[in-house]
C-alpha cells in the first residue's frame, strides 16, 4: 500500500462516517418521522435541508465516495472493501463521544473484531 492509498483509505473511512455522523446528528435535530404520508415525509426532508450539518454530511460522503471510486481503480476490492469497514470502528467511536449514544459491551467486541478482521487483511 502507497502513501497515496493510506491518504484516500483515510478520506473514504473520516469523510464518509463524519458525513453520516453529521447527517446523524441533523435527523436527531429535526424528529423521528412519524409519518409516511407524502406531504409530511417532505415537510421533514425540508427541515433536514436547512441543516447546515446535513449539507456538511452529504458533501462529506461524497467526497469519500468518489475517493473510493479512484481507490477502487488503483487496489484490488479485495483489499479495499475490507479495509473500509473500519468506517465501523469510527462509527462507534463517534456514536459515543459526539452523538451521546450507549454502545453496549457486545458491540465493542464486534467493534474489536472487526478491527482484527481488518489487521488480518492488511498483514495477509
Amino acid at each position: 500500500m502507497t502513501g497515496r492509498d493510506a491518504a484516500f483509505l483515510f478520506i473514504v473511512i473520516f469523510g464518509g462516517t463524519g458525513g453520516e455522523l453529521a447527517v446523524t446528528h441533523t435527523m436527531k435535530r429535526v424528529g423521528e418521522v412519524q409519518s409516511f404520508y407524502p406531504h409530511h415525509l417532505l415537510r421533514v426532508i425540508l427541515r433536514a435541508f436547512r441543516s447546515g450539518w446535513m449539507w456538511f454530511g452529504l458533501s462529506l460522503m461524497t467526497i469519500s465516495f468518489f475517493s473510493l471510486l479512484m481507490l477502487l481503480s488503483w487496489e484490488n476490492v479485495s483489499f479495499v472493501v475490507p479495509v473500509t469497514a473500519l468506517s465501523y470502528v469510527l462509527g462507534a467511536f463517534g456514536g459515543k463521544f459526539l452523538l451521546g449514544e450507549r454502545v453496549e459491551p457486545r458491540r465493542w467486541v464486534g467493534v474489536a473484531l472487526v478491527c482484527l478482521g481488518v489487521l488480518l487483511v492488511c498483514v495477509g
